[in-house]
């Protein structure tokens, strides 16, 4: 780690790099951005965590000019008309953790399918989907993308008239044992 100043590193990169990864940033293409950041400062001392601080900078620069991946939705119409698209008939809605080193932990909802190579993911929720669908509400002891996740998933299930599955709805954990129609 150095002295320097994620504004400093920012200026030591040539204008072409700068270029594209704003480029990146503003299709909200965060490891593109700081892989090229990184790449092209390393030579001069610029370590990955630098690189992710220097590109968080220039998301917040940026701010509503980045356009965001958008978030699944998570409305009991739209669930349900996905769920409708699955390759066969539904037997299950199952959340499932998942997490990467952009959004940290997830939860994913898919439909499970009769056939047993067959499900179809709904929807993604995301810690920060997950705090704009609660709003002031307090999930508390449950991590939010769990507590959103369960609640829509199991109004899913119901409607669906099947089963709501989740193997580890208080803890993380992306090896929670999954089961199988």
């Amino acid at each position: 780690m150095t002295d320097m100043t994620t504004a400093e590193w920012w200026e030591l990169l040539p204008a072409g790099i700068r270029a594209q990864a704003d480029g990146y940033v503003l299709q909200d293409a965060l490891l593109p951005a700081v892989r090229v950041v990184w790449e092209a400062g390393r030579a001069r001392g610029l370590g990955l965590a630098e690189a992710q601080l220097v590109v968080h900078d220039r998301y917040r620069h940026h701010g509503d000019r980045v356009a965001r991946t958008p978030d699944s939705p998570l409305d009991l119409e739209s669930l349900t008309a996905r769920a409708a698209g699955a390759p066969g008939r539904v037997v299950a809605v199952e959340a499932v953790w998942d997490g990467d080193t952009v959004h940290d932990w997830f939860v994913e909802l898919v439909a499970v399918t009769a056939d047993p190579e067959g499900e179809l993911p709904l929807a993604t929720v995301h810690l920060s989907a997950a705090a704009r669908h609660l709003g002031d509400e307090d999930p508390f002891p449950r991590h939010p993308s769990a507590a959103v996740a369960g609640r829509v998933g199991a109004a899913l299930a119901a409607h669906l008239s099947v089963p709501f599955r989740f193997a580890s709805p208080d803890t993380p954990d992306d090896e929670a044992p999954r089961r199988r129609p």
